[in-house]
């Protein structure tokens, strides 16, 4: 089975509350499928008290790719999972770790500000060490604690990309450059 989405846009505000309600990619890859998602933007939103707010979600174990991804001038209000990667999607905390994973690439965030619920780091990009996430851009982002303290700091790992402006929270953990486990690697590809 493969899941296929290409170009699509979503412009109108998305103002959200509870739990499942975000802008979210996800379940990708489940039951070993491939996914293949390409040039999806979303613009001009406003995510409010919310468990997530921008997500890529992927299980471990599938193939193909989730590339050419926007998240463009969205307000946060009181969200706890602002901006997050998970390539380690698992319902039940008992899945076995696999050697293969949809590859998500060429990732922009770009003017992403508002507020977080601190339970949570803001920032969480937790990527497979055998497929890394790759070229995620932050640019403009600026998140702060809804109310309190910054709790943690922003998450990476296995995550590759570069900050075209200084964030708030700093991310020091996004690695530059491309990973040598990528190259020549078929299931990475969309077919």
């Amino acid at each position: 089975m493969t899941s296929r989405v290409q170009r699509m846009e979503a412009l109108p505000p998305i103002s959200t509350f509870g739990h499942g309600l975000s802008s979210s990619i996800g379940s990708l890859g489940v039951h070993n499928s491939q996914a293949c998602v390409a040039n999806v933007t979303v613009r001009n939103a406003v995510i409010r008290n919310s468990d997530n707010g921008l997500r890529i979600k992927t299980w471990q174990g599938g193939m193909g790719a989730v590339s050419g991804i926007s998240f463009d001038t969205v307000t946060m209000e009181n969200v706890r999972n602002c901006i997050i990667i998970d390539q380690y999607y698992c319902l039940d905390k008992r899945c076995m770790n696999q050697s293969t994973a949809v590859h998500v690439t060429d990732v922009s965030y770009a003017n992403v500000r508002g507020s977080y619920d601190v339970r949570a780091a803001p920032i969480h990009f937790a990527c497979s060490d055998t497929v890394p996430c790759t070229n995620i851009t932050m640019s403009e982002v600026e998140l702060l604690p809804f109310s309190g303290e910054l709790v943690d700091d922003p998450f990476c790992w296995s995550a590759y990309g570069l900050q075209q402006t200084p964030t708030i929270p700093p991310i020091y953990c996004l690695q530059d450059g491309l990973p040598d486990s990528l190259l020549d690697n078929p299931d990475l590809k969309c077919r």
